[in-house]
């Protein structure tokens, strides 16, 4: 006879869906409040006069900020576990939030970015590390389901940014605190349950060793981080300076260039969703090896394409490289086991910060040469994928 009663093990499995789906959600709030800095850019331009250096500044000095704080984050929580220290990050998006609405100069604008970034370095190692914790062995498709939340939250801001703050000015970005708010309620609950785990993991648990040299592993690393580069340089093209590319290149509004950049990010969520459930099953490294060198002779058909085919192609692009970060941080967190929220502050902070770095480059760059030359020399990058030739096979693919 069946009982309608479930089994121990199908109510651990529901608990942690329901955490990876409460993290996920708090992924996608909090990056879509730290997309709109972003999405506004052209609003920005417009109220201060700034020119493209220092539009890239505005993005270098959010992204570096997360940068340099995330593996100094994701080190001292691997030895210190901070439960509730997502509400805190939370609370710091928030507080840089409020600033942005109301800045009555760049510097402040600045600083506004500064505390933006301040609360992703608390929040994306800690956020990764509860993903992990929450996958019950599948390790990709819990990441996948914590990206995509940020993915489609990134996706979401421009679409918000063009319904709400172009029309209504740059003040109607305090309204979206409400949404910071509800994050940290989320948060919270997730923090308990974070707290709870840690109460009962069993104590003297012998952490797996990777067989591979210190020298080996530190190269594979290395390959990595080139690897993230490539990605985040190429994607700083298109997150910070696509609106204009549009703009200059086919006349259209800024309303509707907002709305081809949710076209690419929402490209971005979708693909997102497939990257970790496809490494598990058949390894990181193939799933690497298509995201980023795969995606190349899309890029390079881009800058020739009319704006019919750049929609097509942006949606394209992003569905292909969304998978490679998921892949990229599962890979290096099975390389280095133990060192979750080291290896997941390493990485984001490095996707930070070169993105941050790339916006910098990039904007000079357009400054001097124009917009369209920005996308002529990136659509290169991908090329770059062909060191994944140098990334050692890890473990055999999951059977199914």
């Amino acid at each position: 006879m069946s009982s309608t009663l479930a089994s121990p093990a199908q109510a651990v499995g529901d608990t942690r869906y329901k955490v990876l789906g409460a993290i996920s959600l708090s992924h996608f709030l909090n990056d879509l409040l730290q997309s709109l800095i972003i999405a506004i850019y052209p609003l920005l331009k417009g109220n201060y006069d700034l020119n493209f250096t220092q539009i890239g500044l505005l993005t270098l000095t959010y992204q570096t900020t997360a940068s340099l704080l995330q593996p100094l984050v994701g080190l001292y929580t691997d030895k210190h576990p901070q439960p509730y220290s997502l509400v805190v990050g939370m609370g710091c998006t928030l507080l840089g939030l409020l600033l942005l609405s109301s800045a009555p100069t760049f510097p402040l604008l600045l600083l506004g970015a500064a505390v933006v970034g301040i609360g992703s370095s608390i929040f994306h190692p800690e956020s990764s590390r509860v993903a992990r914790m929450a996958s019950g062995g599948r390790h990709g498709l819990a990441q996948s389901i914590f990206q995509v939340g940020g993915n489609g939250g990134t996706a979401m801001g421009p679409l918000l940014a063009a319904l709400i703050v172009l029309p209504l000015g740059q003040s109607s970005l305090a309204w979206f605190s409400v949404l910071a708010l509800l994050a940290m309620g989320v948060l919270y609950k997730v923090g308990q349950w974070y707290s709870h785990q840690q109460r009962n993991q069993p104590k003297g648990q012998v952490r797996p060793v990777n067989p591979l040299s210190r020298g080996r592993i530190a190269a594979t690393i290395g390959v990595l981080l080139l690897l993230i580069t490539s990605k985040y340089f190429y994607l700083a093209s298109l997150t910070s300076y696509y609106t204009f590319y549009l703009m200059e290149q086919f006349g259209v509004s800024a309303r509707s260039a907002q709305l081809h950049l949710f076209v690419f990010l929402f490209g971005v969520a979708a693909g997102t969703v497939l990257g970790g459930p496809i490494g598990d099953r058949i390894g990181r490294k193939q799933v690497i090896w298509f995201s980023i060198l795969g995606v190349s002779p899309f890029t390079l058909l881009l800058p020739h394409a009319d704006l019919f085919w750049t929609t097509i192609l942006s949606f394209v692009i992003g569905f292909i490289l969304a998978s490679a970060f998921s892949a990229i941080l599962v890979y290096a967190q099975e390389l280095i086991p133990g060192k979750v929220g080291t290896i997941s502050g390493l990485f984001f902070g490095f996707a930070f910060g070169i993105a941050g770095v790339g916006a910098a480059i990039l904007g000079n760059l357009a400054d001097h040469y124009g917009i369209r030359t920005v996308y002529e020399i990136c659509a290169w990058l991908p090329l770059m994928g062909i060191v994944t030739v140098f990334l050692p096979d890890l473990r055999s693919p999951r059977k199914v």
